[in-house]
C-alpha cells in the first residue's frame, strides 16, 4: 500500500455536514498542489493504446450532493472509464433483477487475488466471489435482462448514461485495442460457462463488458455517478433516480469491501470510503450523504490503482471529513435537574 504524508492535514470527522463550498474549492486546489509533482507508478501498457496516456495528467472533482462542482486541474479530460464501470452496472443489474438474485449468482466477498485472476474462480468452484473482479463484472454483466446482445448494450450503456448526467460515448480505439487483448477475460468467460455460471453466449458478454470499460468519462463525471450513489441512488444534477436507495447502499458495500481489488482492506484502514478504481487512471470515491470524488491520473501502482488518485483521496477524506470510520464523540448531555432542585421557598 502506498505511503501518504498528512502531516498537517486536520481531521474531521464524518459526522456532520461537509465545509462551505469555498473552502472546499480551496482543499481541492491545496490536493492538487500537494501531489502534481509525484512520480511515482507506471501508465497501464496491458491494453497498447492506454500505454500513449501522458503520466503528467491529473484532476480532481468533487460533486455534492446537492450537485455543486469542485474541480482542479484537467477534471474535464475524457479517458475510459474501465473497471469503474463494475460499480455501476452491478447497481444497474441489482435494479433489474433484485439483490439476492446478483448475491446468490456472483457473490459478495473478496478473493485476495488480482483482479484477473483465473486461480480464484478455479479455488472457488466457479463462483466469481464478486462483481468488482473481471470474471464477477462478465457474469454480472450477463445478467442485465435482455432479449438480444444489443439490447443489453443499450441497457448497460443508457443506465451508465444516467449515472453520469449525459449521453456516454464509446472510445472506438480503446475498444478495438482491448478486443485484440482480451484473451484472458474471453477465457475467464468460457470457465464461468462451464461452470454453469453463464447462460449466455460467453463471446457475446465479453463484448458488451468490453464496450463498458470504452465508454469515455472525465473526472467530474465519476464525481458525479459516485455523488448519485451518495445521494440513495438520486443524480444530483438531473434530479432523476437511477437506482434505488437500498440498490445505492448495497453496491457502496461491495466497493467497501472489494473495490480496491486485493488492497481494499488497506484502502479502507487509511482512507475509509468506499472506491472503485479503473486501469486508464481513475478513481471514484464515495461518502455517503456527502458527494463523492472523481480523480484522474495515469500512473498506476502494482494493484492498478492510480498512485496520486489515491493520495488526493486520502488527503481529501480526512480534510472534508469523509472517512465512514472518523467520529467524534457526542455531546453529553445536561443532567435534568433534581425535583428538589424546583422547590420554592415558603
Amino acid at each position: 500500500m502506498f505511503e501518504v504524508d498528512l502531516q498537517g492535514v486536520p481531521q474531521r470527522a464524518f459526522t456532520g455536514a461537509l465545509p462551505a463550498p469555498t473552502d472546499i474549492d480551496d482543499l481541492v486546489r491545496q490536493a492538487h498542489a500537494r501531489y502534481a509533482s509525484h512520480r511515482e507508478g507506471s501508465v497501464a501498457d496491458y491494453i497498447p493504446i492506454l500505454a500513449e496516456a501522458p503520466p503528467d495528467l491529473f484532476g480532481i472533482s468533487v460533486v455534492d450532493v446537492a450537485g455543486g462542482a469542485h474541480e482542479h486541474g484537467d477534471a474535464d479530460h475524457a479517458f475510459s472509464i474501465q473497471s469503474i464501470s463494475k460499480a455501476f452496472v452491478f447497481a444497474l443489474v441489482c435494479e433489474a433483477i433484485g439483490h439476492q438474485a446478483v448475491h446468490d449468482r456472483v457473490g459478495v466477498n473478496n478473493t485476495g487475488l488480482p483482479f484477473n485472476s483465473v486461480m480464484a474462480l478455479e479455488l472457488n468452484g466457479g463462483c466469481p466471489m464478486n462483481p468488482m473482479v473481471n470474471a464477477g463484472a462478465i457474469a454480472t454483466t450477463a445478467l442485465m435482462p435482455a432479449a438480444s446482445h444489443d439490447e443489453r448494450w443499450a441497457r448497460v450503456r443508457d443506465g451508465l448514461s444516467r449515472f453520469a448526467g449525459r449521453e456516454l460515448e464509446i472510445d472506438a480505439e480503446v475498444y478495438r485495442s482491448e478486443m485484440r487483448t482480451n484473451t484472458r477475460n474471453r477465457a475467464i468467460a468460457r470457465l464461468l460457462e462451464g461452470y454453469g455460471r453463464l447462460e449466455t453466449d460467453p463471446d457475446a458478454v465479453v463484448d458488451t463488458y468490453t464496450r463498458q470499460c470504452a465508454l469515455t468519462v472525465t473526472a467530474h463525471d465519476l464525481a458525479v455517478m459516485g455523488a448519485t450513489l451518495a445521494d440513495g441512488g438520486v443524480n444530483p444534477i438531473t434530479g432523476a433516480r437511477v437506482v434505488s436507495a437500498e440498490v445505492a447502499r448495497d453496491t457502496l458495500a461491495v466497493l467497501a469491501s472489494c473495490g480496491m481489488y486485493e488492497r481494499s482492506g488497506e484502502w479502507l484502514y487509511e482512507i475509509g470510503v468506499p472506491a472503485k478504481s479503473g486501469v486508464a487512471g481513475g478513481i471514484v470515491a464515495v461518502s455517503p450523504g456527502k458527494g463523492a470524488i472523481g480523480v484522474f491520473s495515469p500512473p498506476l501502482d502494482s494493484a492498478g490503482n492510480s498512485v496520486r488518485g489515491q493520495r488526493v483521496c486520502a488527503f481529501l477524506s480526512r480534510a472534508l471529513g469523509l472517512n465512514l470510520f472518523a467520529s467524534q464523540p457526542a455531546p453529553v448531555p445536561s443532567p435534568a435537574p433534581h425535583p428538589s432542585d424546583n422547590t420554592e421557598a415558603p
